[in-house]
């Protein structure tokens, strides 16, 4: 079967670090499926991966991806893309979950062998593409919203960087919710496309807004920090998932404690919240914003792609 896959990782230049070729069709252990993948996406992990940044089982090729949709038993799915740490992960942390790759269960492949209980309807709106989005990037957001700032109708949510997956769905997810939502960008052209999914207003990076936020969505980290908890309300909430400008970020205690911001750390979700972000995509009929797809022999296209920061949105491998 064809896969995109790393031997060797490359700090230095992660992209050359890929590899596509043909590997054994993995086995289907019992209480597992195979799933024919259909299409995958791209997150900032597998770039970590292709850095050696990541855990890494074993030796020999190490198939990359979390995000699939594909064809399990005749059903369209889409795969929930976390193994639970010590046989459960229905409940509210999710911090020692491990991702499919890192043990070893990559899913830019044409076929893959996950978990039963991971395989779930795919959304009948939603195209191949579309589809592999929602795993990491869709769910990340969710928790991030609902679980971790229990957001409510009416409450202003501020989404630092807009354009990349976890914000772009950040912002889908909001406004479904009934939120006002603002979003940041240095590019005109991405402020211009948050308009266009449902945003109420749009900034330049480190813009004075013009009510302070509810909650805000931090994906992008030191270049944004300082500017997220000046943006928060008195009480209101800052949640992390991580931080494409650097992980060292500046924090004014004062402003912390004197307006009472919670902040939280978050990442990726439960099976659970995936069922209900499934539930919530279908309700709405959202769609994930796509920046682009290439067939799986081109997935150095889209790495590159998500290293320059040029994309808008999920970056999508075609896998048939």
């Amino acid at each position: 079967m064809r896969a995109a896959y790393v031997t060797e990782p490359s700090p230095a230049d992660p992209v050359a670090a890929i590899r596509v070729g043909d590997l054994d069709t993995p086995a289907v252990p019992d209480g597992w499926v195979r799933v024919d993948v259909r299409a995958g996406a791209l997150n900032m992990h597998d770039l970590w991966t292709l850095r050696g940044a990541t855990r890494h089982p074993g030796t020999g090729p190490h198939v990359l991806g979390s995000d699939a949709a594909g064809v399990a038993g005749g059903q369209d799915v889409v795969v929930y893309p976390v193994l639970p740490a010590n046989g459960g992960n229905g409940g509210r942390a999710v911090a020692h979950a491990t991702l499919l790759p890192d043990a070893g269960h990559g899913v830019l492949a044409e076929h893959i062998a996950v978990p039963a209980a991971h395989v779930l309807p795919r959304p009948a709106h939603l195209d191949w593409a579309e589809a592999a989005s929602l795993p990491t990037a869709w769910l990340t957001a969710y928790r991030m919203l609902f679980t971790k700032a229990a957001l409510a109708p009416g409450q202003v949510v501020l989404v630092q960087g807009a354009g990349g997956g976890v914000a772009t769905a950040a912002v889908s997810l909001a406004v479904a919710a009934g939120a006002t939502v603002v979003v940041t960008s240095r590019s005109e052209r991405k402020r211009e496309r948050a308009l266009e999914l449902g945003a109420a207003a749009a900034f330049d990076t480190g813009a004075r807004i013009p009510e302070p936020a509810d909650v805000v969505v931090e994906t992008v980290g030191a270049a944004t920090f300082e500017h997220s908890t000046r943006s928060t309300r008195v009480g209101g909430t800052i949640v992390v998932c991580g931080g494409t400008s650097g992980f060292t970020a500046s924090l004014d205690l004062t402003r912390l404690f004197a307006r009472e911001i919670t902040v939280h750390g978050s990442t990726t979700g439960s099976l659970a919240e995936f069922r209900a972000l499934l539930d919530l995509v279908a309700e709405h009929r959202l769609r994930p914003v796509v920046d682009s797809t290439v067939d799986l022999a081109d997935v150095a296209t889209q790495a590159t792609r998500m290293l320059s920061g040029a994309a808008f949105g999920k970056l999508c491998v075609s896998v048939t």
